[in-house]
């Protein structure tokens, strides 16, 4: 029995053996496409259909949306979407391709939406079928979020926006948005607002999306544009002015340290995808050879790894510590270090990769010569996206500093 099962109630191990069972004998098909890293880096329509596909089976069979109430589409349950995430992960099953509606834009919804609004899109969110993203960063306004310059002016029952989002991901695909803006410029904080945007309806219409190429050659992000875009009041969350306050649901979510444990990427394995963990490290020093030595043999480099596997190791620890209530001194600290520490390891697993392979750590994807099909070179790349999505690493300690810590604001 694994440590995660003896904690369960008789509810989440009756739920876990379902999971367990229904996994073994409804495992996806093998794509017939390559899969991205990560749900951030889906470019085609191959790709998402696969993805999607395997998200709706999944919510079909109850294993999305658990823990959120039956009359929004979810499953009624209590602490059961983490038994699910836990065997999907267990089972190596592909990532679900909402991310960002499920771990970002189905809490803040369900917190702040009217019930007409959840009930009518938690359902198609969970489910897949209506792909989300999020409209946040700005070419003015990224780490000082509280800047956004995209506005709405009312307009009866309607408001109509005009702005540039940018660093959008899934904007390619998604058929809705969540969307901090501004309605007063007078207020830096109480000026903001809060909406969802259902802009795959409109664009050529109000809503341009035009694809960014990343260092990596992918296109997983984007920047929208709003020209004079008309939406009913209807959509917007919470009240007027209360977009600060919405946006931090949003992201205490994006960074670990929601209330709900809600659905985010499932199972993150898949024998089409490659993860940045110490197991993968430690196959390819085996395989890697070094002066007709294989890499692992090096004491030097061996040491290293050591030390990524207790790094790697002292996060999934801590991350168990969240669980514990009587463990935890602030409510914030833990998810927010592990968001912080998560990405910094990934990062640094995915730079000694590049060490271990040498000079064939040049090869990239397509060339039949790269190590691991040239997986670790674009693990590499990617991971800086990740230690600057959700506030970069630097903002990240100054939270904790300022608000865990108390520490002193720095100058």
């Amino acid at each position: 029995m694994s440590d995660d099962a003896r904690k369960d109630t008789q509810e989440q191990a009756d739920f876990r053996q379902y999971c367990r069972g229904w996994l073994a004998d409804n495992r996806p098909p093998e794509p017939t496409v390559r899969l991205p890293l990560s749900p951030l880096e889906i470019m085609t329509t191959e790709q998402l259909c696969y993805l999607q596909d395997w998200q709706q089976s999944a919510y079909d069979a109850g294993l999305v949306g658990c823990d959120y109430p039956q009359e929004v589409g979810g499953g009624g349950c209590k602490d059961c979407q983490r038994v699910a995430n836990e065997e999907m992960l267990r089972a190596r099953t592909p990532f679900f391709p909402n991310v960002i509606g499920l771990g970002m834009a189905a809490p803040t919804v369900f917190y702040h939406g009217q019930e007409e609004l959840k009930q009518n899109l938690l359902p198609r969110l969970f489910s897949g079928e209506d792909i989300w993203c999020q409209g946040f960063s700005e070419p003015g306004a990224g780490s000082d979020l509280a800047n956004v310059q995209t506005f709405a002016e009312r307009k009866g029952d309607k408001w109509v926006i005009n702005g540039h989002k940018v660093w959008t991901s899934l904007a390619h695909f998604a058929e809705w948005m969540i969307l901090l803006l501004r309605t007063d410029k007078s207020h830096k904080y109480d000026g903001l607002s809060y909406f969802v945007v259902p802009i795959r309806a409109a664009l050529g219409d109000g809503v341009t999306v035009r694809p960014l190429i990343k260092m990596t050659g992918e296109t997983g992000f984007n920047e929208v544009i709003f020209d004079n875009l008309e939406v009913d009041d209807s959509y917007r969350l919470d009240e007027l002015g209360k977009g600060w306050q919405v946006a931090m649901t949003t992201l205490l979510h994006e960074r670990g340290a929601g209330e709900l444990q809600t659905p985010r990427a499932g199972g993150m394995k898949s024998k089409a995808t490659h993860t940045t963990n110490t197991a993968n490290l430690i196959e390819l020093a085996r395989n890697s050879v070094r002066d007709g030595e294989p890499a692992s043999a090096d004491p030097l480099l061996r040491d290293r790894i050591v030390q990524q596997v207790i790094r790697e190791q002292g996060l999934a620890l801590n991350q168990q510590r969240a669980r514990v209530p009587a463990l935890l001194d602030h409510p914030m600290r833990v998810q927010l270090q592990n968001k912080l520490l998560m990405t910094e390891i990934s990062q640094d697993t995915a730079a000694l990769a590049l060490e271990i392979e040498g000079a064939s750590a040049s090869l990239y994807l397509g060339d039949d010569n790269a190590p691991v099909g040239g997986q670790w070179p674009m693990a590499y790349m990617n991971s800086y996206g990740m230690t600057i999505a959700a506030g970069t690493s630097e903002v990240q300690r100054n939270i904790l500093g300022e608000r865990v810590l108390g520490l002193a604001k720095s100058k």
